[in-house]
């Protein structure tokens, strides 16, 4: 067996393991979990009302869905994915529809869904006491699995090449060609552009943050497209997908975006392959065929079916040439990865594919694109976000290991990385830099000594296990009583103020105590600024905790307190994978966990620390207790560097 094959097989496994595992967590979760729960995580809307219903430009039947007690609570439904509708009883019991529906276009409060006949929705309009929610997604999984089944069994083909290319077994071929000058490039972006253009195989864009990835990238497809007719761009999530769409649209390049976006905007709307399919001058006459079609099968009329038939040769006939006028119109073609299997890209071929945000896509769903490819460019970078795996074992073992860091690792030849960042203050990126990169990124001159306040410390550590801070926080206590933390164990509590706590099933963890103090910190930094100059310049906070639960409280605490009132608009409250790809200009992390064990669970995953510190332009405090972090080399090693920056101020 060649060894190209072994890890396409490891990986295969490893994802039968992520499908159990989902597939079974879904079920616990529909089984025993009552509405309200459903309801505050996002999977479920209901009450629900039903909306008008039509027929959309792909002959989809469709039907609106409202919410009757709209809330603000974020939601989990997005376009594609498949949704279930149910009928509470009287008993209060959950029946469910036998039929699977997909979510066709979704906002805060209103969704349209595709369903699989008329009877279904003349079920769902008479039906009382209506709610919806996610169902569990096998096509992925589908879809992922026959992808690798094909990898496997790949001979004497451009996939068997590529599969063979990116375990190690042959060398990447290059063309010869003289390098073109980008002037508004820096020598490193450059250099990644010239390294696409002359890349027969493969090439990788290693773009650290705030380097400019997205800039090199858009210029390398540009390029490349004027030696080639046609290139298919695609991405791990909808809204990456979107985001590099719009900036190919900004220079100009024809784009035509396969499955809506998650978030529908203006911009890209009008890009997307239904909308385009509604404005072909040959549309008007397809959709008038279509009614007829209907119109004669309710009637239930005897001798019709020549007539259906021979309106049915039109309509295809019509679909077919308004499909491939718009595939030839297009420069690029843009989908999710998972999308590259819409059944509209049967029989395409792409001479180059371009992935973006690689280094967060499971392998398998690379190749679901690679298919369609004869080379492949990947951009992202491996040091950040790894892909969503939620089987601890499958994890354990390998899963989240991606395409790209298999070929960082096996054709080393093949990565440029991009090294001068365009974002942060100096001090701020350089722990970053010495840590994950080697030391090898540095600031461009602009950014180098950015600060908000002159004579600054870029970055501080408040140490949560310091008996000065916690003499701090009995003092806001004080100050605020109705909003201090009662814990039933107050005894344990003098001897370790800032104590973890494990909330809900899936052992999320709060540190209120900490949350509060977090609070109180920006509160008295806005003030060093002055409010006034905060508002007019235009500064903007975010904060960031690895645990959703603390997020939820921070977010709490931010709308009760008077003094940020009139700046919340300007303060942003998330996970560190809700900050991915975003930056601010003063940045707070609340690390959370304080235990006298040392015990710091996800917090070992240090990419997720790479992607929160260096979200901030000019100001990161970090709020943790440093003798619980410490037992890492990582927090130990960044404990003494911030240390050190104080001593140099």
């Amino acid at each position: 067996m060649q060894n190209s094959i072994l890890p396409i097989q490891k990986h295969k496994e490893l994802l039968k393991l992520e499908y159990e595992s989902q597939k079974e967590e879904f079920q616990r979760q529909t089984e025993r979990m009552g509405i309200k729960r459903k309801v505050n995580r996002g999977v479920c809307w209901y009450p629900v009302e039903v909306g008008r219903n039509y027929y959309n430009s792909l002959n989809q039947l469709v039907v609106e869905i409202v919410q009757t007690e709209p809330n603000d609570i974020e939601h989990h439904f997005e376009y594609d994915r498949p949704v279930s509708f149910f009928h509470v009883t009287e008993e209060g019991e959950l029946n469910y529809f036998e039929q699977t529906c997909r979510v066709s276009y979704v906002s805060d409060n209103k969704m349209v869904v595709s369903v699989p006949d008329i009877h279904t929705l003349v079920d769902l309009q008479k039906t009382e006491q209506l709610g919806i929610q996610l169902y569990f997604d096998e096509t992925s999984f589908r879809i992922m699995f026959n992808t690798l089944d094909e990898v496997i069994k790949a001979k004497k083909n451009r996939l068997e090449d590529l599969r063979d290319l990116f375990a190690g077994l042959s060398h990447p071929q290059k063309h010869s060609l003289y390098p073109i000058r980008f002037p508004w490039l820096n020598m490193t972006q450059e250099k990644a552009v010239n390294e696409v253009l002359c890349a027969k195989d493969v090439a990788i864009v290693h773009g650290p943050p705030g380097t400019g990835k997205t800039t090199t990238l858009v210029e390398a497809i540009y390029e490349t497209l004027r030696r080639e007719t046609q290139v298919m761009v695609c991405a791990q999530s909808n809204t990456a997908v979107d985001w590099i769409s719009e900036k190919l649209v900004d220079r100009g390049i024809p784009v035509l975006r396969i499955g809506n976006p998650t978030r529908v905007n203006d911009k890209m709307l009008s890009f997307t392959y239904e909308r385009k399919f509604e404005s072909h001058p040959d549309y008007p006459e397809l959709w008038s065929i279509r009614k007829t079609i209907r119109e004669i099968r309710s009637g239930n009329k005897k001798g019709i079916h020549q007539k259906i038939s021979r309106l049915q040769e039109r309509a295809s006939e019509i679909e077919i040439r308004i499909k491939h006028t718009l595939f030839d119109e297009a420069r690029v073609v843009a989908c999710t990865l998972i999308g590259a299997a819409n059944k509209l890209l049967v029989g395409q071929r792409f001479s180059t594919l371009f992935i973006d945000e690689a280094a967060q896509a499971l392998e398998a769903a690379c190749w679901v694109a690679i298919r369609r490819a004869h080379r492949v460019i990947l951009a992202g970078d491996h040091q950040q976000l790894p892909p969503t795996v939620k089987c601890y074992e499958a994890m354990r073992q390998g899963l989240g290991r991606t395409l790209m860091e298999r070929i960082v690792q096996n054709q080393p030849d093949v990565v440029t990385l991009l090294k001068i960042q365009y974002r942060m203050n100096e001090a701020i990126m350089r722990f970053s830099s010495e840590w994950f990169y080697k030391g090898m990124v540095e600031s461009s001159a602009e950014v180098r000594n950015r600060s908000v306040l002159d004579f600054d410390t870029p970055m501080v550590w408040i140490d949560t296990s310091s008996e000065h801070i916690q003499q701090q926080y009995e003092e806001i206590q004080k100050e605020n009583q109705e909003e201090s933390v009662k814990d039933e164990d107050t005894e344990a509590q003098k001897d370790f103020v800032f104590q973890e706590q494990f909330v809900g099933e899936n052992h999320g963890r709060i540190n209120k105590q900490e949350a509060e103090l977090t609070i109180k910190i920006l509160e008295e930094y806005i003030k060093k600024i002055g409010r006034q100059r905060f508002i007019d310049e235009r500064l903007d906070v975010g904060i960031i905790s690895p645990y959703k639960v603390q997020t939820q409280y921070l977010r709490h605490l931010v709308k009760k307190n008077e003094f940020l009132k009139p700046l919340r608009e300007s303060i942003s409250i998330n996970t560190v994978d809700g900050f991915q790809g975003q930056e601010r200009d003063i940045i707070l992390i609340s690390l959370v966990r304080s235990n006298e064990e040392g015990q710091i669970g996800f917090l070992n995953d240090l990419r997720r620390m790479n992607v929160a510190m260096t979200r901030a332009r000019m100001k990161l405090i970090i709020i943790g207790n440093a003798q619980t972090l410490s037992h890492h080399s990582f927090y130990k090693k960044l404990k003494e560097y911030i240390a050190m920056l104080s001593e140099q101020e």
